[in-house]
């Protein structure tokens, strides 16, 4: 079993690309935000980490969750909590992922295992995958999605690149790269190149 990470831009299209996968290939996708929020519910040992960080008020709702928005809006206004976040969170994500991928290699049921994450390279995942791959789109195309899908503004799409890791620095950090600005039957079509 391949272990393969997955990362790229904002409005690259990672999440058509994990579709295309997991519809036509014999593997597992995992999303670092899914793992995150999962280990970031009541019960889980980084709930209780996170929730005991020096906040500026509770970070709790009334049922006892974390609330996200709330959360993201202390994390964005204070440098030291965005870190202490980050120095729970990221380690508690590698080790839950290092899991599965161990759970699945036992298991011989699927040929790769595929984890995708925007910050893949900056946590170092470099050195745990047995490949990381780059899902690349022009900026145009990228601009273009974004303003469709999420509403963004193409002022807060520039800002929002300019923060990104650039496309230089992807390629030089990634094996493989994937052009996923055309249709899906061309990115699968490179897809499918790559596996065999």
């Amino acid at each position: 079993m391949k272990f393969i990470g997955i990362t790229g831009g904002i409005g690259a299209g990672k999440s058509t690309v994990l579709s295309l996968l997991k519809e036509n290939i014999n593997c597992k996708v995992l999303l670092a935000d899914e793992v995150a929020a999962e280990l970031m519910t009541p019960g889980h040992k980084c709930f209780d980490e996170v929730v005991q960080l020096p906040w500026p008020s509770s970070i709790l709702d009334a049922d006892g969750q974390i609330d996200r928005p709330l959360m993201a809006k202390y994390m964005y206004a204070s440098d030291s909590l965005r870190e202490g976040v980050n120095a729970l969170v990221h380690p508690a994500v590698e080790n839950e992922v290092l899991n599965q991928v161990e759970i699945e290699k036992n298991k011989h049921n699927i040929e790769y295992f595929f984890f995708e994450a925007a910050l893949l390279i900056e946590c170092g995942y470099g050195k745990l995958v047995d490949e990381m791959w780059y899902i690349y789109a022009s900026p145009q195309v990228r601009t273009k999605r974004l303003m469709e899908s999420r509403g963004y503004t193409e002022e807060r799409i520039q800002n929002t690149f300019k923060v990104q890791r650039t496309d230089e620095s992807f390629r030089e950090n990634c094996d493989r790269i994937i052009d996923n600005s055309g249709s899906k039957e061309q990115t699968l079509l490179q897809l499918r190149t790559l596996l065999n």
